[in-house]
């Protein structure tokens, strides 16, 4: 999961593709420590646009042509199956502000881990109403290569022979 408030926000989660896209959206609530609130998932395409909304609301058996599904009927193997297929998490509507899920990686579970739940994380979770108050802690890439950064400047190297 990433975020285009906070190049730095990164999620990795393992979950059940056999979880509803309903009780997905349960879980990102609790990992980010967010409150209930209305959201709409999309599936994109590898241009995150999106192709098909998915949302809270149950539209009934009798779906109105070009209505979104209800989140709680849909499994998310059903829409995130293949390596690389992307998802939009809106969880502003009124702003536009969404965060953006990936599927990097397919395992079975093993046997003495609990799912869903988080593997990684990095720098705070996007403000959920106030996109202003979003930390924007440090880079991993800096992070990464802080150790490297001794050498910075050096231009003691002689290029001559």
């Amino acid at each position: 999961m990433l975020s285009d408030e906070s190049d730095n926000f990164v999620r990795d989660f393992e979950v059940y593709p056999d979880m509803t896209l309903g009780q997905f959206h349960q879980f990102i609530l609790q990992a980010l420590g967010y409150e209930d609130c209305m959201v709409s998932i999309f599936k994109s395409d590898a241009e995150w646009r999106p192709v098909e909304e998915f949302t809270q609301l149950d539209f009934g058996d009798d779906m109105i042509e070009g209505a979104p599904r209800c989140m709680d009927k849909v499994m998310l193997m059903e829409v995130n199956s293949e390596f690389h297929d992307r998802l939009i998490y809106t969880f502003d509507m009124i702003n536009n502000r969404s965060l953006y899920l990936e599927l990097l990686d397919m395992q079975r579970p093993q046997a003495d881990l609990t799912y869903p739940r988080v593997v990684f994380e990095h720098a705070p979770a996007p403000d959920q109403y106030d996109p202003e108050a979003t930390e924007d802690a440090g880079s991993i890439f800096e992070e990464m290569m802080s150790d490297y950064n001794e050498f910075d400047g050096d231009d003691g190297y002689d290029d001559e022979f």
